[in-house]
Order: C-alpha cells, then sequence, then structure tokens
C-alpha cells in the first residue's frame, strides 16, 4: 500500500478507537455513580491490576505490556477523573521522585497536593483533604524509609497499592564541580550517591532538605550549591544539570506505597502482597516463633524490617510483607496464630504486587 492509503486506514482507526474510548469511558462513568450511590470507593487497586493483567495476557504485539499499561492508565486516569474528581496529595513539591511515582500510578488527568512532608501527606488523607496519598517506603540503595514506616505506628490508614520507579539522579547547579561548596539534597538521594560525592566532590559539605525538589529550590538561589535531583526538577526549576546518572548503581529503584481509608479487596488472577506490624515478647525464640506463623503455611516474606517500638529503649516492633491477601485462609490462619503469641499485630493492608 502506498503513503496515502496507509494514512487513510490509520484515520480510519483512529475514529474506531476514539468512539471506542468514548463508549468505555461512558460505562466507567456509569460504574462511578452506582459506586457513589454504594460508598464504594472510586480507585480500586485490585481490580486495576486485574484488568491490565488480563490485557497482557490477551496481548499479541507489537506493543508491549509496558507500553500498554501505559496506555490503559492514562485511560483510567481520564475516566477516574469523570466518575469523580480525585485527590492524591504526595511528598512535594512538584517534580519530586514521589511525585513522578503517584503520576505513574494515577495518571495526568487526576489533581495532585503536594504536600511539606511524610506525615502531611497522612494527615490530608486521614482527614479527607485527599483520596489517597503517595509515600516512598524503601529505596534497593539505601533501604528503609523510616519515616514511613514509623508513621504507620499511629495512623489507621492502609496500604492500597504499589509503585516501583527506577530513580536516576543528577548534581543540579548553577556552577562547575569546582564551583560547588554546598550538596543538597534529601537523606536518601544523597546516601544512593555517596560513592560519586566522595570521588568527585569530596570537599563539598553535604545539607539534608526535605526533598529533592525544594535542593534544587536551594541551589537556584545560590551559586556555590548544588543539589541532588531529577532531570524534571532542573527543567522546571531552570537550574543546569551539571551531571546525570550519579547514583551509585544503575539499578536504583524506589518502592513507594499508595495509602488510603480501606485496602485493596481480593480479586482472582492477581498476585496479592500484604503488610503487617508487629511486636514479639523479649524471650529467646519469640520472634522465630513468630516468623514461623508464615512459614509453616508457605507464605513467602519479601520482608522483615525492624524499627524502634517507641515505648521502651531498646524495644523493638517489625515491619513485615508477606506474599498473600488478609482474606485468602493462609494469611487469615497466619494472623490468628500471630495474634496468640504476638503482643502486638496490626494488619497494613493488602495489595497487588505489581511492579
Amino acid at each position: 500500500m502506498d503513503l496515502d492509503t496507509l494514512r487513510k486506514h490509520i484515520d480510519e482507526i483512529d475514529q474506531q478507537v476514539l468512539k471506542l474510548l468514548n463508549e468505555r469511558v461512558r460505562h466507567a462513568a456509569e460504574i462511578g455513580r452506582i459506586k457513589r450511590e454504594q460508598g464504594a470507593p472510586i480507585y480500586v487497586a485490585s481490580r486495576e491490576e486485574q484488568v491490565l493483567s488480563k490485557l497482557a495476557g490477551l496481548n499479541k504485539g507489537p506493543l508491549g505490556d509496558a507500553a500498554i499499561r501505559a496506555i490503559y492508565r492514562e485511560i483510567m486516569s481520564a475516566a477516574i477523573a469523570l466518575e469523580k474528581p480525585m485527590q492524591v496529595a504526595y511528598l512535594g513539591p512538584e517534580a519530586t521522585y514521589t511525585h513522578q511515582a503517584a503520576i505513574k500510578k494515577f495518571g495526568e488527568s487526576i489533581e495532585y497536593v503536594a504536600a511539606p512532608a511524610i506525615p502531611d501527606v497522612f494527615n490530608l488523607v486521614a482527614s479527607e483533604e485527599a483520596d489517597h496519598g503517595v509515600i516512598p517506603i524503601e529505596n534497593s540503595t539505601e533501604g528503609a524509609v523510616s519515616h514511613s514506616m514509623d508513621m504507620f505506628f499511629e495512623s489507621d490508614l492502609k496500604i492500597c497499592a504499589q509503585i516501583f520507579l527506577p530513580i536516576s539522579h543528577s548534581l543540579i547547579s548553577q556552577s562547575p564541580l569546582e564551583g560547588i561548596k554546598r550538596v543538597y539534597s534529601k537523606d536518601q538521594a544523597i546516601g544512593q550517591c555517596r560513592k560519586w560525592l566522595h570521588a568527585h566532590l569530596s570537599e563539598a559539605s553535604l545539607q539534608t532538605c526535605d526533598s529533592t525538589t525544594q535542593a534544587v529550590q536551594i541551589a537556584k538561589d545560590d551559586p556555590e550549591a548544588a543539589a541532588i535531583a531529577s532531570v524534571l526538577a532542573s527543567d522546571l526549576y531552570g537550574v543546569p544539570v551539571v551531571k546525570e546518572g550519579i547514583q551509585d548503581r544503575v539499578d536504583n529503584t524506589t518502592r513507594f506505597l499508595v495509602i488510603g481509608k480501606k485496602s485493596s479487596g481480593y480479586v482472582s488472577g492477581v498476585e496479592f502482597k500484604t503488610s503487617f506490624l508487629l511486636s514479639v515478647d523479649h524471650k529467646a525464640g519469640a520472634l522465630e516463633r513468630a516468623l514461623g506463623a508464615f512459614s509453616k503455611r508457605g507464605l513467602n516474606l519479601s520482608k522483615i524490617e525492624s524499627r524502634p517500638s517507641g515505648k521502651a529503649a531498646w524495644e523493638y516492633s517489625f515491619f513485615v510483607d508477606a506474599m498473600g491477601h488478609y482474606e485468602e485462609p493462609a494469611v487469615a490462619e497466619a494472623v490468628v496464630e500471630l495474634e496468640s503469641i504476638c503482643p502486638f499485630v496490626k494488619w497494613l493492608g493488602s495489595y497487588p504486587d505489581a511492579r
């Protein structure tokens, strides 16, 4: 076929796609109306993952599964925005990695609310000023984000989804390397670039701040300062990139959590992860017995992290991720056993184990 014929076919296909897209959105809007009447949540991560997984199974190419997910993410985002105006809070300001993770999960059609600190994200969701919140929980290089974990001790909010975002850090400054005397960023970002900083800016002082984007704002006003942040933040605030890709590991990835009033319900065909906080008696073998509640039922633990309990010195609680959903029999049985042997057990939520 010649060029004009091919373009004519594409125009015809576009008309069909547009018609079907609007038909899909109309059905989604009707679902949203029914949900509002029933008081059900508009965004359900488990249903979203069920749809995306099914599409991946049907996909015959040439589009890859990642492309299909990205396309449908925006279709779903537009549909949710029509069903009900939805606000998602994130650790701001604009252009932080948490902001980028939120957009990756919810798309461009949702309204986003920047929060100055992690507790503020929790507070916005708890007070219903935002429907959901996005927070960093751990990094593949630096480990746990302790501020996020600690908030779950006092909050009743639940985890309803997770997001994995590859992190590529840039050194951003108005000055060349030799003119930089101070480097600003979030503590986790500095830790992820420690080897590079030691090799190239060993004389510069390292200063922590609330976010990577705030660091860029500081570097904009201080010619002797540099920020560790994303290229997006550099573009947004008009501060040049001195060096891209300064993270110590090329596979540097941060895991984020979506928090809300309700967790994700169980649906078939989706792999789930469940998070808990638990404490054990200060006795030999107490932790082993607690973990045995999972192992004897064949439940894989993908994470266990100790955190100070905040009640007494040298007393710890544990943040645990187990594969499976809270409503599945094996997980439910494990919880019953945990509650019989642990002083404290708190279910934080079950959510699709999707990347």
